[in-house]
């Protein structure tokens, strides 16, 4: 059964961040956050670079207190330095107009502004705090993310919502309001940005849910009401595998369909462990479904009875952190190499055929098999490694054939 195309990508406002096109038909951007006291400015400097080479296009972090509004023009400072110049996105709470109004060049230093309406103030402050704010990103030049969250929903709204539909002849489900609340806070808060005067190309949307279901319907709902630029996420998404699948799943689903225009992993990250997973993950998923290369891609075979060695395996893994390795000095050297398509497969089942539709494949002995490795180039056989260097071998064709290709360009 041949699977539905990728649906075109919905119409959206474009919106420039620091120089990084968002919406309006452009690549779909990978972004992350932080998870460093941004008062710490070494840490954070460290940890946003960092982000930056595995290829976070916007990098956000928390801005949530005097001490880490007063490190953000440093941060930025330093990075400039060292010649990162990702645009950096503050996270703003509960006091975020007192902060960009104290800290003018915090307020200067950062590409946009996240806010949620659900915590931007509460009661007869709201308004007047989420005013502020507008204004200041209008005085500063500054596009804002309206970040509307599942877990700080405006509860005056939800109510309103659920007292409606309780008076409605044919209610629906409380999780349908749910629904509806995200879309009219974001919507609303949207629109009202546009009253005092932010255009709709300085405004982008989210909304943040923590079940896939749930995402994907707030944001089928939001990509027919509006055209502003969507940021796609699962919020608290989880740690390792359930994180990533989750993730991928409900973002998969929404950008089959043409909804998004910009995306994030929220991952719990092990203690200890690398943040920059996030970054590759949402790479990962760009790739593989098409929407965008990022580095050369390898196919391996999963192994089974046929495939007792772990010769394939330990092959597969080289060539992956070869890639990892050299990719930052490929990137420069050789454009259009992130499209490179590689296969390393394990017997002789499908690992020729496999092989053949590489740019560059190779085809291991299995158990009880000729002790000798075809190599396919451009789906034709070049010639059969043996012996105990068909790693370095391999590694090294690999490295001519892009010599060879992409280096003329």
């Amino acid at each position: 059964m041949k699977s539905d195309p990728i649906a075109p990508r919905r119409a959206s406002v474009a919106v420039d961040v620091g120089g990084v096109p968002v919406g309006g038909g452009a690549p779909i951007v990978v972004q992350s956050m932080t998870n460093t006291d941004t008062a710490d400015i070494a840490k954070t400097v460290a940890q946003v670079a960092a982000l930056a080479r595995t290829g976070s296009e916007l990098v956000r972090i928390t801005v949530d207190r005097d001490d880490a509004a007063k490190a953000v023009p440093h941060i930025r400072e330093k990075l400039d330095a060292l010649g990162c110049d990702v645009p950096l996105v503050g996270d703003f709470h509960y006091i975020g107009h007192t902060l960009l109004r104290e800290y003018p060049a915090c307020a200067e230093a950062l590409a946009k502004y996240r806010i949620n309406p659900g915590n931007v103030g509460f009661k007869d402050k709201k308004d007047r705090q989420y005013s502020e704010i507008i204004e200041l990103a209008l005085q500063h030049g500054k596009p804002v993310r309206i970040g509307v969250n599942w877990g700080s929903l405006d509860q005056d709204l939800l109510t309103r919502l659920m007292d409606e539909n309780a008076q409605d002849a044919a209610p629906k489900d409380a999780r349908a309001v749910m629904h509806e609340a995200m879309v009219q806070s974001g919507l609303h808060s949207a629109n009202r940005a546009e009253e005092l005067g932010l255009r709709a190309d300085k405004i982008i949307i989210s909304a943040k849910v923590s079940a896939i279901q749930d995402l994907v319907a707030v944001y089928t709902s939001l990509a027919q009401r509006c055209e502003y630029a969507l940021h796609l996420g699962l919020t608290e998404a989880g740690m390792g595998s359930k994180g990533i699948v989750a993730s991928s799943a409900a973002m998969g689903i929404l950008l089959q369909h043409g909804i998004g225009d910009t995306i994030r992993f929220s991952l719990t990250p092990e203690p200890g462990g690398d943040r920059t997973l996030e970054v590759r993950t949402a790479q990962e998923l760009l790739q593989t479904m098409g929407l965008r290369s990022f580095v050369p891609v390898v196919a391996a075979c999963p192994g089974c009875g046929r495939t007792t060695s772990t010769v394939f395996q330990e092959l597969a893994r080289d060539v992956q952190d070869m890639i990892q390795e050299r990719m930052p000095e490929w990137k420069a050297r050789y454009p259009g190499v992130e499209a490179l398509n590689l296969a390393v497969m394990g017997c002789i089942v499908n690992g020729p055929g496999e092989s053949k539709h590489a740019d560059v494949g190779i085809s291991l002995p299995g158990t009880g098999e000729t002790p000798a490795a075809p190599v396919f180039i451009d789906g034709q056989k070049a010639m059969t490694l043996r012996g105990p260097t068909i790693a370095a071998d391999f590694k090294r064709v690999v490295e001519d054939y892009i010599e060879q290709r992409f280096g003329r360009s």
